[in-house]
């Protein structure tokens, strides 16, 4: 049986009716991915993407070291937005990007059992372990991604610390590459080029826009021709050099950087708590609860 609840879920993440999403989740038993399949094979809704679920808190931070040759982005999660804006919180993720950039750790596992940069005498995660406790709240650290190269690197923080960007360019002037960066916060690029686009996202867009055609009552040979013309923009969309320019629509980002005989070589963007569920609670019932013991 499909919940008020889930209904009313689907609809804040795809923006359709109340009456299509209870339609759809009792088509697919409640599975909201495949509700959400259905939902843009039917045209009524657009692609729902990671980064619209509800956020968990916390900060994304980026850092780049004296000589710019190492540039790093992080992202430390924590329960409340409260703790986010807590200044012991703030420089124990500048720390972290900070041990980040000087130790190169292999993953998120590695980074908790290096030695801390700030506290030589305690790993990582026995700082993290500390800061919990002092501050009282659960906090994680999620992900990083290090750039180390001779290019130019460039990073941008939005919002407080909701999203960080990260870019690395060649032949840039810092004014490129900090426009590049405003873009990627913006236009929420996945892929740097078509070429990067994964073969599996490809073939279920593919599909997704032949579903589309058909319902809207294509023979499948016009179909297949119609996704081709309508994967422009699929690409435009999640391709960082093939999106419009936020400054100005009429050109291109890779026209834009080619005309001025730069590259881009890489990028990162982190949004705060993207992919991530927030538990949900509710205050009353909470304070009830501790009232009733």
């Amino acid at each position: 049986m499909v919940t008020a609840s889930q209904v009313k879920e689907l609809r804040e993440k795809t923006g359709a009716g109340m009456m299509d999403c209870k339609k759809v989740l009792t088509e697919t038993n409640g599975d909201e991915e495949k509700a959400i399949e259905l939902l843009r094979e039917r045209g009524i809704t657009k692609a729902a993407k990671k980064s619209d679920r509800i956020a968990a808190e916390g900060l994304v931070e980026t850092y780049i070291s004296e000589d710019g040759k190492v540039g790093v982005v992080v992202e430390v999660n924590a329960e409340t937005d409260f703790v986010a804006r807590n200044e012991e919180f703030k420089n124990f993720v500048a720390d972290v990007a900070k041990q980040v950039a000087s130790e190169n750790p292999a993953n998120v596992e590695a980074l908790l059992e290096e030695k801390s940069i700030v506290e030589p005498d305690k790993t990582v995660k026995e700082v993290l372990t500390n800061k919990i406790a002092t501050i009282g709240e659960n906090m994680s650290i999620r992900r990083f991604e290090r750039f180390e190269t001779n290019n130019l690197l460039e990073s941008y923080i939005h919002g407080e610390g909701k999203i960080a960007v990260l870019v690395e360019m060649e032949n840039a002037t810092p004014e490129l590459a900090k426009d590049i960066c405003l873009q990627i916060a913006a236009a929420r690029p996945e892929y740097l080029t078509r070429e990067d686009v994964p073969e599996a996202r490809l073939a279920k867009e593919m599909e997704i826009l032949k579903a589309q055609a058909m319902n809207e009552g294509k023979p499948e040979a016009i179909a297949e021709k119609i996704v081709q013309g309508r994967l422009g923009k699929f690409y435009s969309e999640i391709c960082l050099v093939e999106q419009e320019f936020v400054k100005d629509p009429d050109i291109k980002v890779g026209k834009l950087v080619e005309s001025k005989g730069a590259k881009i070589i890489r990028f990162a963007r982190f949004e705060k708590g993207e992919g991530l569920e927030k538990k949900e609670e509710n205050f009353a019932e909470e304070v009830a609860k501790q009232i009733n013991g």
